[in-house]
């Protein structure tokens, strides 16, 4: 990595971690809700994640998923830029369950973690990271033989995120252009380029949180997402790889 780019992805990180260091952004507490649990239950059975397994959580900030992750009995370890957001992560653990803390890039991590992973995994941060190629190509490293790599991301064809832009006050464009980025080709593109095989892509949701976190509205919206005409726009998508 040469001293332009790390200038570069320097101010890049600077300006993502003031954009969640900075303003108010009340969905990243943890909360044990339907909506987060789903999300949870939905990456774990597409990438074939099973209880025992070490997992890295790249961009975990206060454990709002990290903490279901090891309610679920998976070894995971949290990465983030932001010491912030890592102290805040310990406070909700409150010792619970000693997880493992990394502040660092995940494109510039430290070496001692390469190799130590079976599975990579995140949730809505792959849109805000600088270089998919480069972030891929370093997730290769972190992974074990065989490891898998998993993102839950926002699906840029649903309309409702750029209405969601543009009338939530903590959103930015600056900060959530990268949803842009999250089409099929550009993401597959990135891990096919970083050696990752057996590529696929699946999507779900329907509806936001306050109607999913009610009984009813879950099991209406299992219902509406199966309805094909509607499944393009589907408003979560699920990635995943492997190494060979």
């Amino acid at each position: 990595m040469n001293q332009d780019y790390r200038q570069e992805l320097h101010r890049h990180n600077l300006m993502q971690t003031r954009y969640y260091e900075h303003s108010k952004k009340p969905h990243m507490v943890p909360q044990e809700t339907l909506y987060l649990r789903r999300h949870v239950d939905e990456l774990l059975r597409f990438a074939g994640i099973v209880p025992g397994e070490r997992l890295l959580e790249v961009g975990c900030g206060k454990g709002r998923y990290t903490l279901l992750l090891a309610q679920r009995g998976l070894q995971v370890e949290g990465l983030d830029l932001s010491p912030f957001l890592l102290e805040q992560l310990r406070l909700f653990d409150g010792g619970r369950y000693n997880i493992s803390l990394h502040c660092t890039d995940i494109a510039d991590h430290p070496p001692a973690l390469d190799g130590q992973f079976d599975a990579v995994v995140g949730f809505f941060v792959l849109h805000h990271l600088h270089s998919l190629p480069l972030c891929f190509k370093a997730i290769t490293r972190l992974l074990k033989h065989g490891g898998r790599v998993s993102f839950l991301e926002p699906n840029p064809y649903n309309f409702l995120y750029y209405v969601q832009l543009l009338v939530t006050p903590e959103m930015t464009w600056q900060g959530d252009k990268g949803i842009m980025r999250m089409r099929p080709s550009s993401v597959f593109h990135a891990m096919k380029e970083a050696g990752f095989r057996r590529l696929k892509m699946t999507r779900f949701g329907f509806f936001p949180p306050f109607l999913v976190n009610r009984p009813w509205g879950a099991r209406l919206e299992s219902t509406l997402e199966r309805v094909v005409i509607w499944r393009p726009f589907l408003p979560f998508q699920l990635f995943r790889g492997e190494l060979p």
